[in-house]
């Protein structure tokens, strides 16, 4: 497997268009010519289609870092990359096909919002699927659909010109990330190019595509909100430090964030080794049980929990400085309020 290694992410590139993206909602050409550059939209895409087939621990270590230069950023990384996820699901011709560009990404939606009515040689597909993230440069879409008069639910490949894109995505935090609704309308969707998450249909898999799909999921999302985090508290003692400089307020300040951190840092580093330690395990064939997956969706949840939570009292100590929308502290506030409240990261009930 390649390795991405941290240094090849140019965090003041990323950051360069911060103020912009959170100003325009939209992420700038240049930016994402540079994200596909590097590949960051083919993570788990296998190396015969362009990708660079990482594994898990390396993947999510990159989401945190390109997280840590940018939310929006890091959240179009992770979500991008995802798509990669059902390479193996395709024929292996629609996979040579859709993903062999170098700009390829799928936005999409696994809501099954959409109702596919069986015609010669496919699908007749219509339907609204929200947050697709990506949508305004995605060069396919997928959206879960219902066969029509039964309970089968399959995967549908559109293209661009199937799509209307709302312009709906009216979130205070990761602006640019344009998780529009999507809208279809009675588009044709041939055989090839619907699909199963349940079906293998070529030899495209590496591990990571076997990784139970809801751990991979928290997982991911998780490294987002870590890496923004990280960001913030950056950002924050750099503040601390030109606000009140030599004063006892930046003492206290400086002590209290010191705390955030540490906790923070503790509850990450949890996170990390539990997942290092079920990768190990998946790579020895070895199947990772129901306790298992639930131990690792409880930790990477503490882990974004205490991040978001973190955050949130930390940033009480910046007083006006940071409600302005134009503070960079704001803005990373925004970015991980609004990653937090993913439905793979929300709080579970007391003994789930």
């Amino acid at each position: 497997m390649t390795e991405v290694k941290q240094e090849r992410i140019d965090v003041a590139r990323i950051r360069a268009h911060s103020e912009e993206m959170d100003r325009t909602r939209a992420v700038p050409q240049n930016l994402l010519d540079y994200l596909i550059e590097e590949k960051l939209f083919k993570l788990f895409v296998p190396e015969q289609l362009g990708g660079r087939m990482l594994g898990l621990p390396e993947a999510l270590s990159v989401f945190r870092h390109v997280s840590h230069s940018d939310g929006n950023a890091g959240w179009l990384t992770t979500i991008g990359s995802g798509g990669g996820m059902f390479v193996p699901n395709m024929t292996e011709d629609t996979a040579h096909e859709l993903f062999s560009p170098a700009s390829a990404v799928i936005a999409g939606s696994g809501f099954p919002a959409g109702t596919a009515v069986p015609a010669e040689g496919g699908y007749r597909v219509s339907g609204e699927w929200k947050y697709c993230s990506g949508a305004p440069y995605a060069s396919m879409f997928t959206a879960n659909s219902t066969i029509e008069g039964t309970d089968t639910i399959r995967s549908m490949t559109l293209m661009p010109d199937q799509v209307e894109v709302l312009g709906d995505w009216n979130a205070f935090g990761l602006r640019a990330t344009g998780s529009h609704s999507i809208r279809v309308t009675d588009a044709f969707v041939p055989e090839n190019r619907t699909f199963s998450i349940f079906e293998q249909q070529n030899a495209f898999s590496g591990p990571v595509h076997s990784f139970p799909f809801v751990a991979f999921s928290v997982a991911s999302f998780t490294a987002v909100c870590l890496g923004i985090a990280d960001h913030f508290y950056e950002e924050a003692r750099s503040l601390a430090e030109e606000k009140w400089p030599g004063a006892d307020r930046q003492a206290f300040v400086l002590g209290e964030l010191e705390q955030h951190e540490r906790e923070h840092g503790k509850q990450a580093a949890s996170f990390e080794s539990n997942v290092r330690d079920a990768w190990t395990r998946h790579l020895a064939g070895e199947a990772m049980t129901a306790e298992e997956e639930q131990h690792l969706i409880r930790t990477a949840k503490t882990a974004a929990g205490t991040a978001r939570s973190g955050v949130q009292s930390a940033i009480r100590h910046f007083g006006m400085d940071a409600v302005m929308e134009q503070s960079p502290l704001n803005r990373i506030w925004r970015d991980l309020s609004t990653a937090a409240q993913h439905t793979f990261l929300l709080p579970e009930p007391a003994g789930s």
